[in-house]
Parts: C-alpha cells; sequence; structure tokens
C-alpha cells in the first residue's frame, strides 16, 4: 500500500512539474520573451507600438488592410501605393520614422531600409534566414525559396544549368506558340467590334503565362500543367489568409474546412506532378533524349550531378518529392511574376502612351513584322528601361522577411535572437530620399545608362532579392516579359478604358484587384 502511495505521489509531482512547465513555456512565448525583445529594442533608438497580447499589431494590420481593399486610387495622381498596399507598414514608417518595428503575434519585426543594411542581410544569408512563420505557406510553395544550409547549396548547384541561356533560347519556340495564342484570342474580339475592343487583360496575361511555364516547363505534358495552375491559384488564396492571421503551433492539423481543403489541393497537385516526373524518368532511364524543357534540364543536371558526386551516395541528388517541390516552385513563381510584371506594364503604358509610342518605334526597329526572337532581346534599350521602372514601382513581391536564430549584429543594431527584419522593398523603391523627389512618378528614363546609375551603386532596387540567394528565375522571367510585350506592341496600341479602377492589391504578388481593363486597338 506504501509503495503504491509513493507511487501515486511520484505521479502527482511529475503531472504538476509538467504542467507548471508547459504554463510557463506558454507564459514565457505570450509574454514574456516578447516583452524582452520589445525592451531590448526600444533600448538601441528602435520604436514601435506596443506589444500586445498574442495579436500584437495584427489586427490594427487587417482592419486597414480591410479598410484599402474597399478604396481605389486616383492614377493620374502619382504611384504612391504603399498606403493602399502594405497600409500598416507605411503608417508605421510614418509615425516611427525608418528605423521601426512591428509585431507579427508575439515576433518582433525591424523594417530595414538603409541600402547598406539591406546588403549586409541578402549577402550574408546563412545567418538572416527565411522564415517560415506559417508552415502552410510551404504547401503553396517550398523548395529552393526555402532551403537553408548545405541543401540549399545541392539544390542551387544542380538548378543552376536549368536556367542557362543556352536552354532559355531553347524555350522560345514555346513562348511563341502561347504568345500567338493570346493574339489570336485579342485579334479576334477585336475584329467583331470593328477595330477595337475593351478587354481585361488579366485574366488572358495569367491565362498565358501559365500556359507559358506549363510547356517551357513540362514540355507535351503542359495540358496537366495547366491543371496545376488552377489548382494553384486556388491554394493561394487559402494560404494568403493563412499568412495575414496569427499562427498557433499545431493549429495546421486541426480538421478545420481551411486546412482539409488546403491539404486535398497539395494532394491533387503532388499527385499531377509525381505522375509527370515518373514518366520522364522512364523516358530517361530507357535511353531517349530529355526534352528542351525545364523539367527536362532539372533531371538531366540532377542525373549529372549523381554521376559527378557519387552514383551510391543516396543523398548526393535530389529525390523526387525534392524534384517535385522545384516544379511547384518552378510553376507558381515564374507564371505569377511574369503576369503581374505584365500587366502593370500594360496599365502604365496606357497611361503613357508617348513611352508606349517609344518602346513600339523600338521594337519595330529591331524585329520589323517578323516574330520577336532571343538574339535581338539585348537591343531593346527603351523596352528594358519600361520593365524595370514598372519592377520598381509595382514590384511582384512587395517584402522579404528573415528570421535571426542568433544574437546578430547588423550595423549598428545588436538583434536579438527571435526578431525578424522586413526588407520592405515597396517603401525603398518609392522613397525619396534613395530615388528624389519624383520617386513616385514614371520615369523609366532614370534607368537610361542602367540599374548601378539610376540606385547610384546602392542597393535601393530589388525586384528579384539579391546577393547569393536572388532569385534563379529572375532571365527566365525578364525574357518572356519583354518577348510578350514585343509581341504586343507589334499588333496593338492600348489605353487605358474609362472602367479601369486602381487598386493594387497584395495577394502573395502584387495584383490589380479589379482586373485590367484595356482598349485594345488593332494596328
Amino acid at each position: 500500500m506504501e509503495v503504491t502511495v509513493a507511487g501515486w505521489v511520484a505521479v502527482i509531482i511529475v503531472s504538476i512539474s509538467i504542467v507548471v512547465r508547459s504554463a510557463w513555456s506558454v507564459l514565457d512565448w505570450l509574454w514574456l520573451k516578447p516583452k524582452r525583445l520589445e525592451r531590448c529594442l526600444r533600448e538601441q533608438g528602435l520604436q514601435g507600438n506596443s506589444y500586445r497580447l498574442l495579436c500584437g499589431d495584427t489586427k490594427e494590420d487587417s482592419i486597414m488592410r480591410t479598410k484599402a481593399r474597399s478604396k481605389t486610387m486616383n492614377l493620374s495622381d502619382s504611384h504612391d501605393i504603399g498606403p493602399q498596399v502594405d497600409s500598416f507598414v507605411d503608417k508605421t514608417v510614418k509615425t516611427y520614422g525608418k528605423n521601426s518595428f512591428v509585431w507579427i503575434g508575439p515576433v518582433p519585426r525591424v523594417n530595414i531600409m538603409s541600402p547598406k543594411d539591406l546588403r549586409e542581410v541578402f549577402t550574408r544569408h546563412d545567418e538572416f534566414c527565411r522564415p517560415v512563420t506559417n508552415p502552410l505557406a510551404l504547401l503553396l510553395t517550398s523548395g529552393l525559396f526555402f532551403w537553408e544550409g548545405e541543401k540549399w547549396k545541392k539544390h542551387r548547384r544542380i538548378i543552376n544549368p536549368t536556367f542557362h541561356s543556352e536552354k532559355l533560347k531553347l524555350m522560345v519556340p514555346a513562348f511563341h506558340q502561347c504568345f500567338d495564342e493570346m493574339m489570336k484570342e485579342w485579334e479576334s474580339l477585336v475584329s467583331k467590334e470593328g477595330s477595337s475592343t475593351a478587354l481585361d487583360v488579366w485574366p488572358s496575361l495569367q491565362n498565358m503565362t501559365a500556359n507559358a511555364i506549363s510547356r517551357t516547363a513540362f514540355g507535351t505534358s503542359y495540358q496537366e500543367g495547366m491543371k496545376m495552375f488552377e489548382l494553384l491559384k486556388e491554394q493561394a488564396i487559402h494560404v494568403s489568409k493563412a499568412l495575414h492571421g496569427i499562427y498557433i503551433p499545431g493549429w495546421r492539423f486541426l480538421p478545420t474546412k481551411t486546412n482539409m481543403k488546403i491539404n486535398e489541393i497539395n494532394r491533387e497537385i503532388y499527385g499531377i506532378l509525381r505522375s509527370i516526373i515518373e514518366k520522364r524518368e522512364q523516358i530517361m532511364k530507357a535511353g531517349e533524349a530529355t526534352q528542351d524543357d525545364l523539367l527536362g534540364a532539372l533531371l538531366e543536371s540532377n542525373q549529372n550531378h549523381i554521376q559527378e558526386y557519387g552514383k551510391n551516395n543516396k543523398n548526393v541528388g535530389m529525390s523526387i518529392k525534392d524534384v517535385i517541390e522545384e516544379c511547384k516552385l518552378f510553376y507558381f513563381a515564374g507564371q505569377e511574376t511574369t503576369s503581374v510584371l505584365l500587366v502593370w506594364t500594360m496599365v502604365l503604358l496606357s497611361q503613357n502612351l508617348n513611352w508606349q509610342d517609344r518602346a513600339r518605334e523600338e521594337v519595330l526597329q529591331v524585329f520589323g513584322s517578323n516574330k520577336p526572337d532571343f538574339n535581338g532581346l539585348t537591343h531593346l534599350k527603351v523596352v528594358t528601361m519600361i520593365l524595370f521602372e514598372v519592377l520598381r514601382l509595382y514590384p511582384p513581391i512587395v517584402e522579404h522577411n528573415r528570421t535571426i536564430p542568433k544574437k546578430t549584429q547588423l550595423g549598428k543594431y545588436s538583434l536579438p535572437a527571435g526578431v525578424e527584419v522586413r526588407l520592405p522593398s515597396l517603401l525603398i523603391h518609392h522613397d525619396n530620399e534613395l530615388w528624389g523627389d519624383d520617386a513616385n512618378e514614371f520615369k523609366p528614363d532614370r534607368f537610361a545608362e542602367g540599374v548601378s546609375e539610376a540606385t547610384k551603386n546602392q542597393l535601393s532596387f530589388f525586384p528579384f532579392g539579391a546577393g547569393p540567394r536572388i532569385c534563379i528565375g529572375q532571365n527566365f522571367a525578364m525574357v518572356e516579359a519583354k518577348l510578350a510585350l514585343a509581341f504586343i506592341l507589334q499588333q496593338f496600341t492600348f489605353e487605358l478604358s474609362p472602367s479601369y479602377a486602381h487598386a493594387p492589391l497584395y495577394l502573395i504578388t502584387l495584383q490589380p484587384q479589379y482586373g485590367a481593363p484595356i482598349i485594345l486597338h488593332r494596328r
């Protein structure tokens, strides 16, 4: 009996100990640690709202986002879209200055806006890691974008040859096919109306870039890729909502309606990709030549990597799961980046007809009535200036965030472990101190002498990121955008429809909330 009582006493003591430790951990996570971090940041001169239990600034951020989405902007005034797109961060910087922070739940996120500090963050990528605030984001896209350390180095080494210029050149016929299909669709609509028609070009550009990435990524399996496009569009909506809320550890495992839908879509995408990849691997094993597409180039590079670094070591190359994740990243990033770049380019050229005329004159001078080709792209100086200016004013990704695993010195600040840093590209691209009083105006000629001259050799323009982890697909996106814009300029002139409502919306990428109705005129 005494042993039994002693046993029960031990169980009770252990249980109480576990409960106390758990309660202390929760208290530390919810209150003690955030307050320690806040005190540390304020002692160094950084300013922001006081920490509010659990929610931090997310509630106010959500309210301001909702309010901003209910309004439109006057496009003719300026392109100062910070208050519309990233309203809370814009307000924070205006209230507390550039040396400020915001609260993402119980985690403080410091705004980094000094070009010197920005370069440090991008360069020291082992110390400033990509945060996974909500693991649900990985179901939308992961791959090279999120990997760290040796895995990132291995994947970057394998994927690099996939985006070599000679590989991209081989994909031009696939681009031409997609552009031709869109041009025929637009010409048909114009013919029905006479010599011009009003068309929301945003869905057309999305479908065209989805078609292009499907053909260039998966070759003959492009129809399955188009199915994936629809699934990823739906997934982006669910994930975006989740990312703007507070993530509670373990919540993603609960059988909520949203969680079940996200997991269902992920399984379907995974199944499509596994089927495509396994078929392609069988073809390669049979000794047939690889196709001139991204998947073929990736599998070929992976095979070469395995042969070079050790056939018997399973960890040398990429697994089929790794390849699937990289394909998701190809698809989502490749389609989204180019479609938003093209839609904002058409909107701004519809507003600035003099620049549209200059770009068209250049395209006709370089290509005439022939299909734009890869070699001619280097001669499109005006087109390049325009695309850079669009990327400055309307960057596809409006901010880059990093987390700090351990205490780190950045410039004059000693940032404690657990703090995140925000690199607000949108606000930096519009900063008067860096770009001048005309920072919110569309002036492509600021890039006439190249990016280095426009930025005075400072890191103040980074639509694709910067440093060793700069977006590996940036050349792919720029080649596609230049070719597509050249096709459009050859065949149409265009202007904004009176029904156009300017309302940039950040939903994973920066998109036109109400589409882009534009009046097309056949040349």
